[in-house]
């Protein structure tokens, strides 16, 4: 991209990079943890377990970005596993790896292809016009905190600098 030039829709599609990273993102820190309290309406089996009708289910979102049957090296932020990914369906058509925004009929009204495209513009503009750094003598801590959302547990702590133009 030139200095002066504005990041298009156009492209953002010729950098799957960045995509993969926002996915990442997604899948190692998705918006929430638990999805939304589900009603049981009729008594089943899971597992070997009964589950009876009029029960609550929770769905622990975050816990399926993390299944080391799905992931290799799940805690790992890796974006490089979604450049392999050709097509990586987020909408739980072809199975569920992930559910950022929910998936199958119950996804996001809120449109995920919109949520992504917004994602990956911002992340493009915060890359494009600021340079990014540590302070001095700050550590980086990704350790998380479970508050009502997960958080990190230290702050972050970064110089931000416009990029000269």
């Amino acid at each position: 991209m030139g200095d002066d030039e504005e990041i298009t829709e156009e492209d953002l599609q010729k950098m799957p990079y960045l995509k993969a990273v926002v996915l990442e993102g997604l899948r190692r820190h998705p918006p929430l943890h638990y999805g939304l309290t589900h009603a049981v309406t009729t008594e089943f089996y899971l597992d070997g377990h009964v589950i009876p009708k009029n029960a609550t289910v929770h769905f622990m979102v975050a816990e399926m970005g993390w299944d080391p049957e799905v992931w290799e090296n799940p805690m790992e932020f890796c974006p490089d596993r979604f450049l392999s990914a050709v097509g990586f369906d987020i909408t739980g058509k072809n199975g569920i790896k992930m559910m950022p925004f929910g998936v199958g009929r119950r996804i996001c009204p809120g449109n995920y292809n919109l949520a992504l495209l917004l994602l990956e513009y911002f992340v493009a503009n915060l890359v494009k016009d600021f340079k990014w750094m540590a302070v001095d003598g700050e550590e980086i801590d990704f350790s998380e905190s479970e508050q009502f959302e997960v958080v990190m547990k230290s702050p972050l702590w970064a110089y931000i600098s416009l990029r000269v133009k």
